[in-house]
């Protein structure tokens, strides 16, 4: 009796449901994720075991960086404009509508508050190219200090973190404790990298 041979077929997979599934996500993660904003400084911050975070919104970030250089920085559009007619009526600086909203859009700035229109007025690409300065923080020039104050005043509810380089120099980020200080600011955050806890504490 011959033998009957079955005809072997390729199996076959409907990817059909894999790439609905793949284009779900990719729309999914496009529409949740928050685009990161540009900064003015990018600082390279020391690293601890220190799991506490802090908070998404309501912040005052005030950077360090290994130059010297301070730069401040807030979140919320509302409470950005709001606090720039503050300093604007503190230093007698008037501000146009289109300054203010070009001033929400910013996550950090280090410039005098005498530069602060010019600044301002520049197109986008120019301000990314220019090097700012910094916040002055001595003692008869203390604008650091006035941003925080105002800031403080325009929303009670946010809390200060202070992100300095690895390689800032002490001074500089002992003078900006100082300046909270001199503010009534006892509370505030250090920015730092995790690291990973020791296993033999």
């Amino acid at each position: 009796m011959p033998k009957v041979k079955v005809k072997r077929k390729n199996p076959s997979l409907d990817m059909t449901p894999m790439v609905d599934l793949f284009f779900l996500l990719v729309t999914f993660f496009m529409l949740t994720a928050t685009a990161r904003p540009d900064e003015a400084i990018v600082v390279d911050t020391p690293s601890s075991v220190s799991e506490i975070k802090i908070p998404d919104t309501n912040v005052i970030t005030i950077t360090v960086g290994k130059d010297s250089r301070v730069f401040f920085g807030v979140d919320g559009q509302q409470t950005k404009e709001a606090l720039l007619d503050k300093i604007g009526g503190k230093y007698g600086v008037g501000f146009t509508p289109e300054e203010k909203r070009t001033f929400s859009l910013l996550s950090n700035f280090g410039v005098p508050i005498n530069q602060l229109k010019s600044f301002l007025s520049m197109e986008s690409s120019a301000r990314k190219e220019v090097n700012q300065p910094g916040i002055p923080i001595d003692s008869v020039h203390n604008e650091l200090g006035d941003w925080v104050l105002q800031t403080r005043l325009t929303n009670p509810k946010v809390v200060i973190a202070i992100k300095g380089d690895n390689d800032a120099d002490y001074p500089t980020v002992k003078r900006v404790i100082d300046v909270l200080q001199e503010k009534n600011v006892d509370r505030f955050n250090l920015i730092t990298d995790m690291e990973t806890m020791p296993r033999n504490l």
